[in-house]
């Protein structure tokens, strides 16, 4: 009896497993992981472009981003699905955050 409780739920649940985007999904990975190198690299050449020693490195950073901003957004539109702007801002945020660690490279100021 229990078994015949049991059995439709799961089989029902199991019906959902498909529907949602998972990390397994590995055509999907594989773009989303081509569209992180594609902004990275863009972050890394505009930084080492910009590294101009009386500047500040926050605004080259900044300039860095903002010339990538066609890679940022492709990486959003691929791994962003949902249009959710909360993983929209963290994106914009990361490639900031990248920017600047490309930027501190260039000066040699981190290793890496």
């Amino acid at each position: 009896m229990r078994f015949a409780v049991v059995f439709p739920i799961l089989l029902l649940l199991s019906g959902c497993a498909g529907a949602y985007h998972t990390s397994s999904d590995g055509r999907l990975q594989t773009k989303i992981d081509t569209s992180y190198e594609a902004r990275d690299k863009c972050l890394a050449r505009h930084a080492a472009a910009n590294d101009i020693s009386g500047s500040d490195m926050q605004t080259i950073a900044q300039a860095a981003a903002l010339a990538c901003a066609a890679e940022t957004d492709r990486l959003i539109e691929i791994s962003n699905r949902d249009g959710d702007p909360k993983v929209s801002a963290a994106i914009r945020a990361d490639s900031e955050f990248r920017a600047m660690g490309y930027v501190l490279r260039a000066r040699g100021q981190v290793g890496g």
